[in-house]
């Protein structure tokens, strides 16, 4: 084993082998964890991330000579289950990834032992139903049903039977079902006919809704559309989509999402081979198609298109701004907005897009801008399953008290689930917002945009 200190270079992330013997392995997987787990213990630096680690950490406290090798294997599956997988150990504090000889990647590790466990059928029906987002979410834009399922579900009576089938806990923010799908409201094409390249930027959009703007908060959709407009940007809506997958890689049902790939990827690759940009407005699944997919398909010629064409909308504005191709026209001040760089915004590696944004509006119209750089604790599923929203309220402490600073007009998330849960923090420590609106959502008010 190297004595090697830490990186000197940026971390690389290898291909994922998910496909091979040893990786699904469980006596080797448990072997790479009881390494892995020896490294951290003699680091600790990831300590403040999520609760993987101070779980971790206080199993080998608790062993009689305080050494990973006195942790009881069985017990790794707590570190495991405790993993949402959000990288940032990976990207921000971890001093052994690769390029460096100890080779250490935690979140994809625990992937792989939540393939494993998946795959032993040792994952409940109701976390399974909960990573099904296109299935619950198929009742949204129903007449009638939208409107009875929403009702029903504010209940303590259905809280509570969410609580006993399904593993989601009575007091964690659900959402709700939108009245009118996004896919269904939005105008397939936009006005705009001019396609005007830019050196960072393609000229013209496509849209993939996602799951959440389209089934539960079409709004965001809808507010991102007005800025494109406004800025003469020709887009289309992406022609079909099926889920990113996020939500089943969290689970470790990889196979399901190499399904969601297959029926993603043909579409995704025909805009990018006609010179789209991709737009997402939800960070996980913009990751997914930069990140995960291509570290699982590797050698698959039409995820890496995808990957290269896949913008976060803030960083396709912002490279827009400095190709000069973006109007600066604003004429409503903002106040006082915190605003908090969700985990999969910030591991996409492409900088603080968002933030730069509110500062471009900020030499216009007035912003007095509160910037938030923490997990805040929701991480998908996480967030609300009965097992994990009250250490997942724990770890947004912090944040939630950050956000409340001089009592900002409007408090934001790139993530939307993260905002809500943040909101909801606020409200319970007494220090709630204002308002609670998406940063797509933020722009639109600020051009003036009805």
């Amino acid at each position: 084993m190297s004595n090697r200190e830490g990186n000197l270079e940026a971390p690389t992330r290898h291909p994922l082998a998910w496909k091979t013997p040893e990786f699904n392995d469980k006596d080797a997987c448990l072997t790479e964890m009881e390494r892995v787990f020896d490294i951290c213990h003699g680091c600790r630096r990831c300590v403040s991330l999520c609760q993987s680690f101070p779980t971790l950490f206080d199993l080998v406290d608790a062993t009689e000579d305080g050494e990973v090798h006195g942790v009881k294997k069985e017990a790794y599956w707590s570190v495991v289950d405790q993993c949402y997988l959000c990288d940032l150990c990976y990207m921000t504090k971890c001093p052994y990834t690769p390029p460096h000889p100890w080779q250490l990647d935690f979140p994809h590790l625990m992937l792989r032992a939540k393939a494993i466990k998946f795959n032993a059928g040792l994952v409940g029906e109701g976390e399974k139903f909960l990573a099904s987002t296109d299935v619950h979410g198929s009742f949204a834009g129903i007449p009638i049903v939208v409107q009875a399922v929403n009702a029903v579900n504010k209940t303590r009576l259905a809280r509570g039977a969410m609580d006993t089938m399904l593993g989601v806990h009575p007091d964690a923010w659900m959402p709700s079902l939108a009245e009118q799908r996004f896919r269904w409201g939005a105008a397939k094409t936009g006005s705009a006919t001019q396609v005007t390249d830019g050196e960072r930027t393609p000229g013209k959009v496509a849209v993939f809704a996602t799951c959440f703007v389209n089934y539960n908060e079409p709004g965001i959709g809808h507010d991102l559309l007005k800025v494109l407009e406004h800025n003469a940007i020709p887009y289309v809506i992406v022609e079909k989509e099926s889920c990113c997958g996020m939500p089943k890689l969290e689970l470790g049902d990889l196979k399901a999402v190499e399904r969601h790939k297959d029926d993603n990827i043909p579409v995704l690759a025909r805009y990018a081979k006609e010179g789209y940009a991709i737009l997402s407005a939800i960070p996980s699944c913009t990751l997914m198609f930069k990140q995960e997919l291509p570290l699982m398909f590797p050698d698959e010629p039409d995820v890496q298109l995808v990957k290269a064409a896949m913008f976060d909308p803030f960083e396709y504005l912002v490279g827009r701004q400095k190709d000069g191709l973006l109007k600066t026209d604003f004429k409503r001040d903002l106040g006082k907005v915190s605003y908090h760089i969700p985990c999969h915004g910030r591991v996409q590696k492409i900088g603080k897009k968002t933030e730069e944004m509110f500062k471009l509006i900020g030499q216009t119209v007035a912003v007095t801008l509160n910037t938030v750089e923490r997990c805040s604790g929701h991480a998908g599923t996480y967030g609300v399953k009965t097992a994990t929203h009250p250490v997942a309220m724990k770890i947004g402490k912090p944040v939630f008290k950050a956000m409340a600073k001089d009592e900002p007009d409007f408090i934001s998330s790139d993530c939307a689930l993260a905002g809500h849960h943040i909101a909801q923090g606020m409200q319970i420590a007494g220090t709630p917002a204002k308002a609670l609106q998406h940063p797509l959502s933020l722009l639109r008010f600020a051009y003036g945009l009805e």
